[in-house]
């Protein structure tokens, strides 16, 4: 529905993010993550994670903060998030589950 919305609607050029909630913690996507996966994680500060990872650009981007809104996009297009957050449906979706399976 947002796609068709954003086709029919959004003048051109138009940024528009269909997120449900504002801000997801990437430490909570790693951690709804690791638990579906029966895996450890653990958090890092931002000296360790430069020190940990091979490539320093990864550390950096793991520890951005880089929240976003959809609210200009539900005023923009008439359109409200339905589904359940990322949270719930890395937990419930079936990402992690091989083909087949």
């Amino acid at each position: 529905m947002l796609f068709r919305l954003a086709l029919e609607k959004a003048p051109a050029g138009s940024v528009l993010h269909g997120v449900a909630e504002p801000g997801v913690a990437f430490k909570d996507i790693a951690g709804t993550i690791g638990r579906s996966l029966s895996l450890p994680t653990v958090s890092l500060s931002r000296e360790e994670a430069s020190t940990h990872y091979v490539n320093p650009f990864m550390a950096m981007i793991y520890g951005v903060d880089a929240p976003v809104s959809s609210t200009r996009t539900q005023q923009l297009l008439g359109w409200a998030p339905t589904q359940e957050g990322l949270l719930q449906d890395l937990e419930h979706g079936d990402y992690l589950t091989a083909p087949g399976a």
